[in-house]
């Protein structure tokens, strides 16, 4: 089955896809150093960068070579929607121009007519405006003859050690669709980065080596994600002051920044979502900052190794740029284990229909 991304970010959504057995037809995001990293995983996966605007049929139709799209996926630019990205008020912008970029991918949607689309966004886009951006999307898929459904989906039911609430649109030419179901066990926060190096050893950054090798032995979580990798990547410590690692020192595994002692209170502002992970439970949401969590054993923020591992990023899976560019990608993404739960209902329904009556569907479509 053939797939198109659009905002694919570093690749997580069309990792999840790929190991379900879609071949990519083409990917794109306006973001270089992420389609760096995506076309370093995945060779050959056609990723492009391109801002896509309201000519996005005449700009993506030159890199489409005319094979059958069984699925066109993607996650248009959240921060108009997402809850962390308030303005200064603390409120969400209505108007912010990144809330109309789902807008250019219906449009490409609506010309290709694929036999199903998803798109993955943050669960505020339900409640933004009273609904009002979630029922435009839902009325425009449905005026091109799809079938809708939408779930607000926490990845750590679904094998991610994360709790991460995002909103799934389906839109499907197929007689039905349902999404996956929850799975009975979560992954812990311990489960999935407990094998990963110490970086406490290493109190000048220059004498951290850039890979290093399996030692620990391992969960079940930890040989998924390792897979046939010999060596470890993107685990490098941040620098943190003598002062600051004294502050995360007072708070226990799980606690927030509020449990400091009270003597702590004068020495500097803090944020009061900072906090330790929990390593008995899956971790918080990881985000493009990664500033405001630390390790739930180390006085320090997790490495970009440990938040790929939370969202469920292969180890061999590298990511590339700085090291502020490598969070961000990390924090984007759409877990791959999540979506590659996706990817199965969606071949499996796709699957179940005969397929020349959906291709005659399409037609129909089309020519309106």
């Amino acid at each position: 089955m053939n797939k198109i991304d659009l905002f694919c970010g570093c690749g997580g959504l069309s990792l999840g896809f790929k190991q379900a057995g879609f071949n990519n037809l083409f990917s794109i995001d306006f973001w270089p150093d992420a389609i760096e990293t995506y076309n370093h995983n995945m060779p050959n996966s056609n990723a492009y960068c391109e801002c896509l605007d309201e000519d996005i049929v005449e700009k993506l139709d030159k890199y489409y070579n005319g094979e059958e799209i069984h699925t066109i996926i993607g996650g248009p630019p959240c921060q108009g929607f997402s809850t962390v990205g308030t303005n200064r008020l603390g409120k969400r912008d209505v108007e912010d121009p990144r809330n109309y970029l789902y807008q250019h991918f219906l449009k490409f949607v609506k010309h290709h007519r694929p036999y199903c689309v998803l798109i993955e966004n943050v669960k505020g886009m339900k409640t933004l405006d009273k609904g009002r951006y979630l029922n435009h999307i839902i009325s425009e898929i449905k005026e091109m003859g799809y079938n809708v459904k939408y779930e607000i989906l926490n990845a750590s039911e679904y094998g991610v050690p994360q709790s991460r609430y995002r909103l799934f649109i389906v839109g499907y030419l197929m007689d039905n669709f349902e999404f996956p179901k929850p799975v009975d066990y979560k992954v812990t926060t311990s489960e999935a980065i407990s094998d990963l190096p110490s970086l406490d050893v290493y109190s000048d950054l220059k004498d951290c080596p850039t890979s290093f090798v399996y030692s620990k032995k391992l969960t079940d979580y930890q040989v998924l994600l390792k897979g046939k990798s010999k060596l470890i990547f993107n685990h490098e410590p941040t620098n943190h002051t003598e002062q600051t690692k004294d502050i995360i020192s007072k708070i226990k595994d799980g606690g927030r920044i509020t449990d400091l002692p009270e003597e702590y209170w004068n020495i500097r502002k803090y944020n009061k979502s900072f906090q330790r992970m929990n390593s008995c439970e899956p971790s918080h949401t990881i985000d493009t900052g990664h500033r405001n969590y630390f390790h739930y054993k180390e006085n320090r923020v997790p490495s970009v190794r440990e938040c790929a591992r939370i969202q469920s990023f292969p180890d061999n899976f590298i990511f590339l740029k700085s090291k502020t560019s490598q969070y961000k990608q990390v924090g984007n993404a759409v877990p791959p284990i999540l979506a590659n739960k996706l990817a199965i209902q969606i071949k499996k329904y796709i699957e179940l229909e005969d397929i020349e009556k959906l291709r005659e569907k399409r037609k129909k479509l089309i020519k309106g």
